[in-house]
């Protein structure tokens, strides 16, 4: 694994969109990546977050909420991708940083109203999610 190019996600929290982003390249190109996710503000993985992947077999058991902190400076990444506007904004300079891409999503976490109208962003945010991925690995 150690010779796969790295990539890593990045959000705000790392509680919803790049712990999706994770799972989804995990699980679609994990022979061909190593694949990490972060947040600049790191807190714990929303319990609608692995409810909604768990809806699509996707079990977030092994990942945990982490701070940008735990690489910086330590881990060269071939990919940076950021998942949200602030994180983009506010993401520090990575040395040696192969390419860096900004992927815009809309928070889920930031949904307000029923539990089911909550669950229906989280959902929407995920499909979207798994689309940019494959969307992203199919390209030559």
């Amino acid at each position: 694994m150690e010779n796969l190019p790295k990539v890593l996600f990045l959000c705000t929290h790392n509680s919803a969109r790049s712990q999706m982003a994770e799972a989804f390249l995990r699980h679609f190109a994990g022979d061909r990546y190593e694949v990490h996710s972060a947040g600049l503000e790191p807190g714990q993985i929303h319990p609608y977050t692995r409810q909604v992947m768990e809806e699509i077999g996707l079990d977030l058991a092994g990942q945990r909420s982490k701070g940008l902190a735990e690489y910086l400076g330590k881990v060269h990444f071939a990919f940076l991708i950021t998942v949200c506007d602030r994180a983009d904004e506010q993401c520090p300079i990575f040395p040696g940083l192969g390419t860096r891409l900004h992927w815009s999503f809309e928070d889920p976490s930031a949904a307000r109203g029923s539990e089911a109208a909550q669950l229906a962003k989280f959902r929407q945010v995920r499909d979207m999610m798994k689309a940019k991925v494959l969307e992203w690995i199919s390209m030559p």
